[in-house]
């Protein structure tokens, strides 16, 4: 379904029964992301929440109205929470959604009950770290020109986002399966004003550390082992700040931990809600 939201018609889906606790999902990647991956992901806590997830304004399939930037999208998360009813939610959110979900926590604490990272950052510093690691690993060979424009802002077109991402995707999992690498680029939907925005505007000023002390959610921080763009450093990093928080390292994992060690991922997740909030009865299954 579409949502007006501050404005700006957002393609929304809700999974679970009306009336339960809500839980809202913020999808990674910036203008290479979509509803789709936060679903898979969260989906399955639909006997307990109702789950939303959406495209964020300017990409997916909903509308294109900027500014893309981090307030904006918090706002967006906060206003979708007020359109499901809810006072207070459950947030989550990996990669670039994790950067939401955080800068949520910080802006609307009130709002939050609990909240749910995968392998994200606390601020631009993973970008060097990942610089460092494209440069060493030896799965592909890639063209430093395309990955300084991807990484700087300076993509041209949605067809051009595509090329790109699917010259980087290589790097994402540890165990790299070439054809399912290419079905996941052809199953993306791509945006790259969005994208740009990213990272001409919100990667140079992003940094979250200083407020992540005053959030006092119950906090899963997961991520892989091997990943290469957000690497365990910048988890251990956000889970140092963040006081009451769990750190969660998925030793046979890239950047999707959700994929590649599905069933464990989903059980850390639900161990996390029983404890993080116990009046909801969750069983760990």
């Amino acid at each position: 379904m579409f949502v007006n939201i501050n404005g700006a018609r957002l393609n929304v889906e809700v999974l679970g029964e009306e009336g339960a606790p809500v839980l809202i999902a913020h999808h990674g990647g910036g203008g290479i992301g979509s509803l789709a991956e936060p679903k898979a992901t969260f989906g399955p806590l639909s006997d307990l929440f109702r789950v939303v997830v959406f495209d964020a304004r300017g990409c997916g399939l909903s509308e294109g109205v900027p500014p893309y930037s981090h307030a904006q999208w918090a706002a967006d998360v906060d206003a979708l929470r007020e359109w499901a009813g809810a006072e207070s939610v459950v947030i989550a959110g990996g990669s670039y959604g994790g950067f939401i979900a955080m800068e949520y926590a910080i802006a609307y604490p009130d709002r939050v009950r609990a909240m749910i990272l995968r392998d994200t950052s606390p601020d631009r510093t993973n970008l060097e770290l990942a610089h460092e690691n494209a440069r060493r690993q030896t799965r592909v060979e890639l063209d430093w020109e395309n990955y300084r424009r991807y990484w700087s802002g300076e993509i041209r077109d949605d067809a051009d986002l595509k090329a790109r991402w699917a010259e980087l995707i290589p790097l994402y999992d540890h165990e790299y399966d070439p054809a399912k690498a290419a079905a996941r680029v052809e199953a993306g939907i791509y945006r790259h004003e969005a994208h740009n925005w990213c990272f001409q505007h919100n990667a140079p000023i992003y940094d979250v550390k200083p407020q992540l002390p005053s959030v006092t959610c119950p906090t899963l921080v997961t991520v892989g082992r091997h990943d290469w763009v957000t690497p365990v450093s910048s988890s251990e990093t956000i889970a140092s700040l963040i006081p009451n928080s769990t750190l969660v390292v998925f030793e046979k994992s890239g950047h999707s931990p959700q994929i590649e060690e599905a069933e464990l991922f989903q059980r850390t997740m639900r161990q996390f809600l029983a404890e993080a909030l116990p009046d909801l009865g969750t069983a760990v299954r």
